[in-house]
């Protein structure tokens, strides 16, 4: 599955079930267009894990909800609740690999 682009209206029923890493990004942020690329990676390589893009300048209201102070951030969440962030204005896509695989570590382990 491919990264799938969040508008307000749809974040919490993207978010709400699973597991999904939310990048929220601008076009004016450099470093978040930088990511873009490695986020698709992300989602091509991770098939247990949603990959959802939220532009920040589209909704301005849910990045203040979510308390996002700075671009580019990235958020986890399982099952709608919010479970790690990483938020860095000169994040790098290794930096994004160890929190996600540390993270992701955290997770209690699904029942089968």
């Amino acid at each position: 599955m491919g990264v799938v682009d969040a508008t307000k209206e749809t974040f919490d029923d993207l978010v709400g079930t699973g597991v999904v890493l939310v990048d929220v990004w601008a076009e004016s942020c450099r470093p978040c267009v930088a990511l873009s690329p490695h986020m698709a990676r992300i989602a091509s390589e991770n098939s247990q894990l949603t990959v959802v893009k939220l532009d920040a300048s589209k909704a301005r209201r849910l990045c203040m909800s979510l308390q996002v102070r700075g671009l580019p951030t990235i958020l986890l969440f399982q099952d709608g609740q919010e479970v790690a962030r990483i938020s860095d204005p000169s994040l790098a896509a290794d930096q994004v690999d160890a929190w996600l695989a540390a993270a992701l570590a955290k997770l209690p382990a699904k029942e089968a």
